[in-house]
């Protein structure tokens, strides 16, 4: 019987074909990440649980059913895979070819970049990317893909190529520079505009050649945290990134573009459990790290495949937000998978190819990285605005136009066109000279500004005008307040104060005192005073020059010491009206602005304040109940503790 398919159908719903994504180099578009599996050599290698294709990109995994299970045993015992590309007992430059080469030859045309390796400890993930030192036959794919880049330089004597290195390790979620060891502290993960990301503090090394970028790849691996158990005596503890940024501006073309990429070449550190490796102390810390980053890294993985999902939790860890753009974004994107092919990792190795397939289920948007200099650009576009002078120049000359200039106009051109528009506006001329198109857009302005001095003006005359008419309004109406008949006022009406006159001589009164008036201080009091007098009698007001100030500063006038004798003057009788200006009191003031002008108001603001003592009381009576029934709750669970104490020393819980 026929193995059944476990990622087919989940394929197929991300991709309509089955069969091996193309090589990517110089398209653009939505596609595929491109999954190889390789299998470590190993003279054990399980034949009979792990078969390939004839094609090379399918795999079949068996797994032995678990004798503990009872009679009904419904385990799954059979996977297939279908993939990209199946390397089994390849060599490393047949690995390089199938698997980066594409993707080092789209990073020079301008396409981002990414080739990881993942799987389990001890599998060949390191030996992949980075190699063995006994033979150079047996580099690995960053030495090649660093070679690819310069050699491909070389080759396009064209274009100029900048070459950038930068080495990023993952340590226990912590990111530390391997090419300046000692500023991990100081690097974050940084988004940028259009859903890249970018280490901050990372430094970034320039090379020349080959070996200048070998030495700095050698140099790192240095300085990467290594350790043994029993799977691996060089086990990797931490994630490295190899970064590759090129620029590439063409030496030949004119224009201002120019493209860049950046190639990223990750190690991950491998998978581990924990029975398996017996690791202890410092390496178990790291193994818990390295496990749970992988973790988070898959539950991006599958986010990503799952486009019904808006969220992909990137920012889990530092490992998925740092391949933010290497997992679905602007990127052609490589994994290959390594097992280990012996029957006792069969589960790792099944593990291994189930992240696979999701993983090729995974969709990126690779697409140039076109940019524009703006120091080119300026310098392109001055030479065309030159160009254009010129023909503009000899346009004017067979038109017979001369002394046509297509420079900046003046401050005497601005001049002589304000002039020109006045005159056309006032109908002295009746057309305004133009000959290029800076003139249009002057008179324009000229016109706007003309236009906007008129509202000015408008608005400032109209203004002007209605202060005029409160000012007259409330000048008439100060007058009449002030008209009263001067038979009812004492003396003769200066128009000066406030009713308060000289009085003529014959009718002044001499002022008569008591003989304990006479005895105590006599009191200064401010001029115009009222001042009681005795019987009715009124006091003399011929020394009192006419009044020119106002109600308010007599009403300020604080009384002087005692010790200055001046006449009394005695206040008029109850009878005779006050002073038409003086105000009535607040209180009788407001009673009456409630009756008349302010009666809607006051009956709005009463209702208002009936429904607002209305609601309080509401809220008192709402309140009191609340309280009553959380004391009622309060005693309730109070019993319910003194009932269930009493029931469990009786043991009844437990």
């Amino acid at each position: 019987a026929m193995a059944p398919v476990y990622t087919v159908a989940f394929l197929r719903r991300f991709d309509s074909g089955s069969a091996a994504s193309p090589a990517r180099t110089g398209m653009s578009g939505s596609s595929c990440v491109n999954v190889f599996v390789r299998t470590r050599p190993t003279a054990s290698f399980a034949q009979e649980l792990i078969e390939f294709s004839p094609d090379g990109k399918t795999i079949s995994l068996r797994a032995r059913r678990d004798s503990r299970k009872a009679v009904v045993n419904n385990q799954q015992c059979d996977w297939t895979f279908r993939l990209d590309g199946i390397l089994h007992n390849a060599s490393q430059d047949e690995v390089y070819a199938a698997a980066a080469r594409s993707v080092v030859l789209g990073a020079l045309d301008g396409y981002n970049g990414t080739v990881m390796c993942f799987g389990q400890t001890g599998a060949g993930k390191t030996y992949t990317m980075t190699g063995a030192t006994e033979s150079y036959r047996q580099r690995g794919i960053i030495p090649r893909a660093l070679q690819e880049v310069f050699q491909e330089v070389e080759r396009r004597a064209d274009h100029a190529v900048t070459v950038r290195l930068s080495f990023l390790e993952i340590y226990n979620e912590t990111l530390q520079d391997l090419l300046s060891p000692g500023t991990g502290g100081s690097l974050a993960v940084v988004d940028e505009g259009g859903g890249g990301v970018h280490v901050r503090g990372l430094s970034v090394h320039l090379t020349h050649t080959e070996e200048e970028a070998l030495d700095l790849l050698f140099e790192g691996e240095m300085n990467r945290t290594i350790a043994a158990h029993s799977l691996n005596r060089s086990s990797s503890r931490s994630h490295c990134i190899l970064t590759v940024h090129i620029e590439s501006r063409s030496r030949t073309l004119s224009d201002a573009k120019y493209v860049t990429s950046k190639l990223n070449l990750v190690d991950l550190a491998g998978s581990e459990r924990l029975g398996k490796t017996g690791s202890e102390g410092l390496v178990l810390r790291e193994a818990t790290y390295i496990n749970k980053s992988l973790s988070f890294l898959e539950q991006a993985v599958l986010a990503l495949a799952d486009r019904r999902r808006d969220h992909v939790p990137f920012r889990q860890s530092k490992l998925t937000h740092t391949l933010k753009d290497s997992l679905g974004g602007n990127c052609n994107t490589v994994l290959v998978a390594n097992i280990y092919g012996e029957a006792a990792q069969i589960e790792e190795t099944l593990s291994t190819l189930r992240f696979a397939g999701r993983m090729k289920c995974v969709r990126t948007d690779p697409a140039v990285n076109e940019h524009v200099d703006p120091v080119l650009q300026v310098k392109r576009l001055e030479k065309e605005i030159q160009l254009l002078r010129q023909e503009l120049s000899i346009h004017d000359t067979l038109a017979n136009r001369r002394g046509v200039s297509y420079e900046a106009l003046t401050e005497t051109h601005v001049a002589e066109i304000r002039r020109q528009v006045r005159q056309y506006l006032e109908g002295a001329a009746d057309e305004i000279q133009i000959v290029n198109v800076r003139q249009i857009q002057e008179v324009f302005a000229q016109f706007k500004l003309i236009l906007q001095q008129q509202e000015q003006q408008l608005e400032a005359r109209l203004r002007q005008r209605f202060t005029l008419q409160e000012r007259r309004r409330s000048a008439q109406g100060s007058a009449s307040a002030r008209r009263d008949p001067v038979e009812e006022q004492v003396g003769e009406v200066d128009g000066c104060g406030f009713g308060v006159g000289i009085a003529p001589s014959p009718h002044r009164a001499k002022p008569r005192r008591s003989n304990k008036e006479e005895s105590s201080p006599v009191r200064r009091e401010a001029p115009g005073s009222p001042v009681p007098g005795k019987d009715g009698e009124r006091g003399s007001l011929s020394h009192l020059k006419p009044l020119k100030v106002s109600l308010k500063e007599l009403q300020s006038q604080e009384p002087e010491p005692p010790g200055l004798e001046e006449p009394d003057a005695q206040s008029p009788p109850p009878d005779q009206p006050g002073s038409p200006d003086s105000p009535p009191p607040p209180a009788e003031a407001f009673e009456q602005f409630k009756a008349e002008q302010g009666s809607e108001i006051n009956r709005i603001l009463k209702e208002n304040k009936a429904i607002l003592v209305q609601r309080h009381r509401r809220l008192q009576e709402l309140s009191d109940a609340v309280n009553q029934a959380k004391a009622d709750i309060d005693r309730a669970a109070a019993a319910l503790r003194g009932w269930r104490d009493s029931r469990q020393g009786q043991g009844e819980f437990v």
